[in-house]
């Protein structure tokens, strides 16, 4: 029975492993930190395999560099031994929603679900620090907690407040914010699915930074557009030089030959340019120019009106854009359009019912039309009890911006999964819910948030103590609203999420440190298990383990006198209680679950033990075991 390994993946052995397929030549051995012999890649050797040409030393090249590169890239690949523990009292509708808010370092939760939903997620949206001064360093190390990598790097001070800013003064102004941002970026692009889609909210200060970051992650050729959004409708006349009435939308699909944006509703306005003078049984139409300034060799011949008035040829410098046979088609299929008289110049008839349903999405983007900064304080402000509007974030989106976003890049009967690992003040929750409500959708969510202390001076403490808390607040807040409000016209309406914290892992030290134990502490390591960890901690740091997904249903039975876990019915079923008997084994097998586990100290002797593979081979062969 195989030892489940409780970390996540290690993606520098993982990507050795890819190159030792396609090199095997390439790969070699050298000693580690520690001396130990280990596989390694010669670079000068994969270098040489794949140039056409003698590779003699390092030539000049088109790159993406920046001083804190390299541990950019080591943040991104490096493995962590870190589990995320459910909090009950926290979430709404635990047990039925299928939405997840993860409460810590966003690094850690892309490496934590990466095995779960890789390749998965359909749509990214995230609102990164925008560089401008303010608190935004997520200084990595994922070898410390939040407490200790915010006193190390001289965050916060003796007594715990924040105190480091990334102003100008700092040299590295911009290779800090893209040291942050690579890794997360890099471990995001692998949850997309290949229809998938990221849009990355920006200012002035590093749009160029961060569109050559996503052309190096993403790649080029998956470039989608960059959307100008008006976030402000009147200018401030207190700008220096240019009020700076806009922000901007980055978009990058993950396969651009793979993703097309929905189309839009379209408006009352572009349906109100059709009528139907002629009552056509077509029903409303509009006309278009029938001429055209490219050269055409069919396209010059004369035309005759209803009224027998003749039209010697198309007006001057333009050619007809289709041949006389094809015009006369037209003309007999009641589709030219000859004036209210029936002498004027002809056109083409465009039937509303035959235009494409929806309008495709265009790059600037009206206040009027998907919302502005006050709107989006405003919305805020009705969810969250901030004691006034100055105490509100500076910078939150309004949820019909979002909304467009869910619009161009979710389709609302396919279960889409949407992320925002820099949720902020939670607006993708409000908008995802709101666009389910108004379209019913079945988009679902995974929102993250670091758990940063609020500086607002007048907020209750025991309310709102971190931003992840304000997120939270304006779920319960927005979701309660919406049940209320759509119980007749959405009655199945997902308002719910569950908590999930980022926290160590569930096992002693000893389990990733065997080297450290002493003689004398032998005894007390029996147990694997941290003594403050509950059940479902455990369950849930199998569902990361084994790939799961951290939203299925989980139904709590008793067997044999023990508690059982019974996750999406048969997909997982694990018992961590102690004493396991060998009824209880019979009844578990006898229910065929895809995967089985049990905690490795929990069998009441060591010839159970030993004899559960045999009961489950001849009660259900096929079930995966596993001891945690």
């Amino acid at each position: 029975m195989d030892k489940l390994k409780l970390h996540t993946p290690d993606l520098v052995a993982d990507n050795i492993r890819k190159i030792a397929e396609l090199f095997p030549n390439c790969i070699t051995e050298a000693r580690d930190a520690a001396g130990n012999l280990t596989r390694a890649v010669d670079f000068d050797q994969l270098r040489q395999e794949l140039s056409d040409h003698v590779v003699e030393g390092p030539r000049e090249r088109y790159h993406l560099d920046w001083p804190g590169k390299r541990e950019a890239i080591l943040a991104a690949n490096a493995p962590i031994a870190k589990t995320l523990r459910p909090c009950r009292e926290e979430s709404v509708d635990f047990d039925t929603t299928r939405n997840l808010f993860i409460e810590g370092d966003n690094l850690d939760a892309l490496k934590l679900l990466q095995e779960t939903y890789l390749g998965k997620v359909k749509m990214i949206y995230i609102d990164p620090p925008y560089n401008t001064g303010n608190d935004f360093i997520y200084d990595d190390d994922f070898a410390e907690d939040l407490a200790s990598y915010f006193t190390r790097s001289n965050q916060v001070d003796s007594h715990g407040n924040r105190m480091n800013h990334n102003t100008d003064a700092n040299g590295r102004f911009h290779s800090d914010w893209m040291t942050m941002l690579y890794p997360r970026i890099k471990l995001a692009r692998n949850l997309l699915n290949d229809q998938g889609a990221i849009f990355v909210s920006i200012d002035d200060n590093e749009l160029h930074s961060l569109r050559n970051l996503m052309n190096e992650i993403f790649g080029a050729e998956n470039f989608i557009t960059v959307v100008i959004w008006q976030k402000v409708f009147s200018p401030k006349n207190s700008a220096k030089h240019f009020s700076v009435d806009h922000d901007y939308i980055v978009v990058y699909a993950k396969d651009s030959n793979s993703w097309n944006p929905e189309l839009l509703p379209r408006t009352t306005e572009m349906d109100e340019r059709y009528s139907n003078p002629d009552s056509d049984p077509r029903g409303p139409w509009t006309s278009g120019d029938l001429s055209a300034r490219n050269y055409y060799g069919e396209g010059t011949y004369p035309v005759q009106c209803p009224s027998g008035k003749v039209v010697s040829g198309p007006p001057p410098g333009r050619y007809w854009a289709v041949s006389k046979p094809k015009f006369e088609l037209l003309d007999q299929d009641g589709r030219i359009w000859w004036g209210p008289g029936g002498d004027g110049t002809p056109r083409l008839k465009r039937f509303l019912s035959e235009v494409r349903t929806g309008k495709v999405p265009q790059t600037i983007w009206n206040h009027d039309e998907v919302g502005n900064t006050q709107e989006a304080k405003k919305e805020l402000l009705a969810a969250v009890a901030f004691p006034d509007s100055d105490s509100v974030f500076e910078t939150p989106k309004p949820s019909r911006l979002l909304q467009r976003i869910l619009q161009i890049a979710t389709i609302p009967a396919e279960d889409d999964l949407v992320l925002d690992f820099f949720a902020g003040s939670g607006t993708l929750a409000h908008s995802m819910m709101a666009l389910n409500a108004h379209d019913g959708g079945r988009r679902r969510a995974i929102l993250v948030q670091l758990p940063e202390e609020l500086t607002i001076p007048k907020v209750p403490l025991t309310d709102l103590r971190t931003i992840a808390d304000v997120a939270k607040t304006r779920w319960k807040s927005v979701g309660k609203k919406m049940r209320s409000e759509t119980a007749l016209t959405a009655p199945d309406l997902d308002i719910g999420f569950r908590v999930l914290k980022i926290d160590s892992s569930n096992m002693k030290d000893v389990y990733y440190t065997p080297d450290d134990a002493v003689q004398g502490s032998l005894l007390n390591q029996i147990d694997n298990i941290k003594p403050d960890r509950t059940p479902e901690d455990l369950l849930f740091q199998l569902l990361v383990d084994l790939g799961l997904d951290l939203a299925l249903p989980i139904a709590t039975e008793t067997l044999a006198g023990k508690s059982v876990f019974f996750v999406d019915t048969n997909a997982l079923a694990a018992c961590f209680d102690p004493d396991i008997t060998e009824d209880l084994i019979h009844q578990i097998a006898a229910r065929k679950p895809l995967k089985a586990v049990f905690r490795d100290t929990g069998y009441s002797s060591d010839s159970l033990k030993i004899n559960v593979e045999q009961i489950f081979k001849l009660l259900s062969p096929d079930t995966i075991l596993r001891t945690l």
